[in-house]
Order: C-alpha cells, then structure tokens, then sequence
C-alpha cells in the first residue's frame, strides 16, 4: 500500500508540474506574433504625449532570429534579446535612420529600455518591462500578426 500511495503522489506532482510549466511557456508565446504599443514609461517629468507627439515606440518580437524590431518613437528600431524565463534583456540597437522628431521621447525609451531585466505579462493582456522589480515600461498590444 505504502508504494502505491508514493506511486500515486508521484504522477501527480509530475501532474500539476507539467500544467505550470505549460501555463509559463503560454505567457512566453503571448509575447510573440504581437506588436506592442508604448502606453507609459517612467522617469521623465514630461507629459507622455509630449515625449511622442506624433509616433508611440512599438515593438514587435522575432522568436526565430531572437531580433525586436520596431520603432523608439522617432526612428526604427532593432536589436537583439536574450530570453530565458522571465528574464528578458535587450542587446545594442542595430543602425536607424536619423531622423529628428519632436519631443525627446526617443532618447528615454533607448535609455529605459538598456535597463531592462525582465517582462510579464499582466491580467489584461499588458507587456511589463521591468528594471529590477519596478515595471518601467507598459505595451499594449495593437496587431496581431
């Protein structure tokens, strides 16, 4: 009886590690086949429309070549990432048109987003990019791809 009861206690801890493993990797997916729209960013003490009065940052990740892509709200924007889990960070910009644009958002988002360690995903759909444990920029999804 007693190797039955740890037969039985065994699948089921298999059990309910493979339902969190399955749930964390869904929350991965969700971060892919999007492009993100900046909604806030912290630090400055400018209005967030006046960081980006005419063009919000977007990204959209690229899960085969590990590539974001996008824009920073002035000029495109890519670079590379390194994921594992819940860690997230962003490698060196690749080259961008030089564009000027109003506002200096885009030198705030290149800042803020060097500084990134880690994402979640929220209840409402909403990508989390955090330093730390403080979530420093907020995307919401605006296409699916």
């Amino acid at each position: 009886m007693k190797k039955y009861t740890i037969a039985v206690l065994s699948v089921l801890t298999l059990l309910f590690a493979s339902c969190k493993t399955a749930k964390t990797d869904k929350n991965a997916d969700d971060l892919f086949g999007t492009t993100w729209e900046l909604e806030y960013i912290s630090g400055p003490r400018i209005a967030f429309q006046g960081l980006y009065p005419n063009k919000k940052p977007q990204l959209t990740f690229d899960q085969k070549e590990t590539k974001v892509y996008g824009n920073n709200g002035c000029n495109g924007y890519s670079a590379s990432y390194t994921l594992k889990g819940k860690s997230l960070t962003f490698g060196e910009e690749g080259p961008t048109t030089m564009m000027f644009c109003e506002g200096g958002g885009e030198q705030v988002f290149l800042k803020q987003i060097r500084q990134i360690t880690s994402y979640s995903i929220d209840k409402d759909g909403k990508l989390n990019l955090i330093q730390g444990d403080i979530p420093v920029m907020r995307f919401k999804k605006v296409a699916k791809q």
